[in-house]
């Protein structure tokens, strides 16, 4: 399997509201509050929303690609972009996802030893990230892939207040 990252630009934006509202819905509208989903996502994934975070140079977008299909995608943030702490010795890993057709097959773990790839090379301390408390999946995927967990903070969906995980990879020396 010949997987490939791209960094996705300006002119990806409406590749990259479509996948992220997609993947987004598959793993969570069937949890949440059909109004308070929505809301979340129009805001979330809106191409002008998404069009600021391409152009702020501590985001940064990811699509990772199968030979030609697009397979999934990820966001990274650093400094003042991450959504919690903001230290500059840390990256925070803010969206992971890949599409339904394309799950089970190897590529999640393949797209975060590309993010920990990234935060090593950017000599980062740190890779954190926050996870739903009710995805017990993928807290155990990050468990395996050698996170832990050293906090929580919330996660607003519409007006639902929901707690995520706060996990964390160290980074060896």
């Amino acid at each position: 399997m010949q997987l490939r990252l791209q960094k996705c630009k300006t002119s990806d934006l409406e590749l990259l509201s479509k996948i992220s509202t997609q993947t987004f819905s598959d793993a969570f509208a069937k949890d949440n509050n059909p109004i308070d989903f929505k809301s979340y996502t129009d805001l979330a994934f809106s191409k002008n929303t998404l069009l600021d975070q391409i152009n702020n140079p501590y985001i940064s977008f990811y699509f990772v690609y199968r030979g030609e299909d697009l397979v999934g995608y990820f966001k990274l943030n650093e400094n003042e972009a991450q959504t919690d702490g903001k230290l500059k010795e840390a990256i925070e890993l803010e969206r992971i996802y890949v599409l339904g057709d394309f799950q089970n097959l190897g590529i999640g773990k393949w797209m975060l030893n590309e993010v920990k790839k990234k935060g090593k090379n950017k000599r980062k301390k740190f890779l954190w990230l926050g996870v739903w408390e009710e995805n017990t999946k993928a807290i155990k995927f990050y468990q395996t892939h050698g996170f832990s967990k050293f906090g929580t903070h919330p996660y607003i969906v519409g007006n639902d207040k929901q707690t995520d995980w706060m996990m964390r990879f160290d980074f060896k020396e």
